[in-house]
């Protein structure tokens, strides 16, 4: 059973969906739907999330052309990274947004982490974002961190994106990380798994923005390329990885489904389910229990890779 604390939050989450409808603010995204509207309306309600405590520190840089932003704790060791990609689904989002959610982490795993501003769709289609990470990450190997000492983190699309970093890398014979972490991974953009219908009206994702997200991402190009799809790869020899998904949203198929094809593969792949949550529930942090116990398991899962 959820905590009551979960509970509360989800009740106020479908009251606001409800609220949403009730002022004509809920609508079904189609190709004409405004992604102006859509960032603008995402930056407001990333305020919602507060400030940074006071010993995380901060610091801007770039990465061959790509603004970054460290999240960094001097206590934390300085050969180890966490190189975070951000959700948004494809066409949104930027470190700005997510740095509270990031300074979790960073409190959590003990280890900094870089959050990067890979460039967004329609503007800049696939294989933008793709290319932007694989230079963030090269360029960290540049200065010398080590890959074993690099973990790979993301949420949503953000998280679909780190997954379709790895067959880059593996395709292109790159040293690989030492885990990845993925929660509410997008592993489809053909958008097949049952769970898009099923969950459409519990999941907090507007809908039909699946659909309209992967088609100004893919930008014709084919949604099973496993550049694009990381479901779709050939995923043996993966590092370890961690995912986590909500049983009430359109991308529980996809984390099911990846997760099973990396362990046939040879891989290890845990999967965490969890029961009666939403979309990027870990990110809440301290909020509830449920997300805060998630953290934890995701540190000692860090923990372990780093000790094998």
């Amino acid at each position: 059973m959820l905590s009551l604390r979960a509970r509360i939050f989800i009740n106020l989450l479908n009251r606001s969906k409800k609220k949403q409808i009730k002022d004509g603010r809920d609508t079904i995204f189609t190709l004409d739907t405004s992604i102006e509207t859509f960032r603008d309306s995402v930056s407001k309600s990333s305020k919602m999330f507060g400030r940074l405590s006071k010993d995380i520190m901060r610091k801007e840089e770039e990465h061959d052309g790509v603004k970054c932003e460290w999240l960094y704790k001097s206590m934390n060791p300085k050969e180890k990274v966490i190189l975070y990609f951000h959700g948004g689904g494809y066409v949104s989002g930027a470190y700005e947004y997510h740095s509270t959610h990031v300074a979790k982490w960073v409190n959590t795993m003990g280890i900094n982490a870089l959050v990067f501003n890979y460039r967004l769709a329609p503007e800049h289609p696939y294989p933008a974002a793709l290319n932007d990470s694989v230079k963030v990450y090269e360029s960290l190997l540049e200065q010398g961190y080590e890959a074993h000492n690099i973990v790979l983190a993301g949420d949503s699309a953000g998280a679909g994106l780190c997954l379709c970093t790895l067959n880059a890398l593996k395709d292109k014979n790159i040293p690989l990380p030492l885990c990845a972490i993925a929660i509410s991974p997008w592993t489809d953009l053909a958008c097949k798994g049952d769970a898009y219908e099923k969950n459409r009206y519990t999941c907090l994702s507007p809908q039909d923005s699946w659909t309209v997200f992967s088609h100004h991402y893919r930008s014709g190009a084919d949604p099973e390329n496993p550049w694009i799809s990381p479901l779709y790869g050939n995923l043996d020899g993966l590092p370890p990885i961690y995912v986590t998904v909500g049983s009430t949203e359109i991308f529980l198929d996809d984390a099911i489904a990846y997760t099973s094809k990396v362990n046939k593969a040879g891989g290890e792949a845990v999967l965490e389910i969890g029961e009666g949550l939403f979309h990027c529930y870990p990110m809440c942090g301290k909020l509830f229990p449920e997300a805060q116990d998630s953290l934890k398991k995701i540190a000692t899962f860090i923990k372990t890779c780093n000790e094998q």
